[in-house]
């Protein structure tokens, strides 16, 4: 008899771990994908958004990446590889990658893709604790995308302050870009003011305001640069005066260049392994 007690009371305990393990287990936050999610009333404002599971508000950290396309085209999924490789090196990251109005003269002109950049920040920033994310964003650019990425990160300190911003092959200084087009070709400038809606000329204070190169203080966030020397679009004198003013403001940075790299989006692939291993060991050092 005193076995068989004994053995019952066992039998409880272990039945009664078992359920507990059950309960843990559906209480586990699953990964979420959702695509097209609208962030104002134009159709352009939306975002693919991918929350990884068992995430937090306390230590979940948040990667926004935004695509190029010289501000009058391109799309978020031009971005789909960067998505995929980020959530591979990165993947307790909640990753938003968002779309913006595009600009066509004279409709959607600057600063409506960086005015779209900020409500999409505003955007998760009130979702924080609906899709469980910290305030540790990093905000990865390509092209036009790294333009406004560096526009948000250095001119913005709300609704969040980035800890991380990346450049690849992003346009800095807006007078600069216009007046020394990369290769001396005038067909740059030109559809720089058609994208801006002006000349420099015309709206000095436009284009003093769009340059990223202009907000950098002692207290903007690590940069990491990644330029090519054969880019035929965007000169790499657009990546040396942001990190010379980096420097001289005393802000952590790296500059990643490659001589024989053109324009983002034709780099080889060994380019694009060696870019994405120091893009995340640099937002592991900094995204803290």
């Amino acid at each position: 008899m005193t076995f068989f007690k004994y053995s019952s009371v066992i039998l409880f305990f272990l039945a009664l771990a078992s359920c507990k393990k059950d309960t843990s287990t559906a209480n586990t936050v699953a990964a979420v994908n959702q695509t097209n999610i609208a962030y104002g009333t134009d159709p352009l404002q939306k975002m693919d958004i991918f929350l990884p599971a068992d995430r937090t508000a306390l230590t979940t950290k948040v990667i926004v990446t935004i695509h190029g396309g010289s501000w009058t085209s391109g799309d978020k999924k031009d971005l789909t590889g960067y998505i995929d490789s980020l959530k591979r090196r990165l993947p307790a990251y909640a990753i938003f990658n968002i779309n913006y109005r595009l600009s066509a003269y004279p409709n959607n002109v600057f600063p409506a893709q960086e005015n779209d950049v900020k409500a999409a920040l505003d955007f998760i920033y009130s979702k924080s604790a609906e899709y469980l994310i910290s305030d540790k964003y990093a905000l990865v650019g390509v092209s036009a995308g790294a333009h406004l990425a560096m526009l948000q990160g250095f001119k913005y300190t709300s609704p969040v302050k980035p800890k991380v911003v990346a450049s690849f092959s992003g346009p800095a200084d807006l007078f600069e870009m216009y007046n020394h087009p990369a290769g001396g070709n005038s067909i740059i400038s030109l559809a720089l003011a058609q994208a801006v809606g002006n000349t420099p000329t015309q709206d000095s204070l436009l284009y003093a305001t769009s340059s990223p190169v202009n907000f950098i203080t002692s207290t903007s966030p690590p940069t990491i640069l990644f330029y090519g020397g054969a880019d035929p679009l965007v000169s790499v004198s657009q990546a040396t005066e942001v990190q010379t003013k980096l420097v001289s403001a005393g802000v952590t940075n790296q500059y990643v260049f490659y001589p024989g790299a053109a324009h983002i989006g034709f780099w080889d692939n060994a380019t694009m392994f060696d870019a994405f291993n120091k893009l995340q060991a640099f937002i592991e050092t900094n995204v803290l």
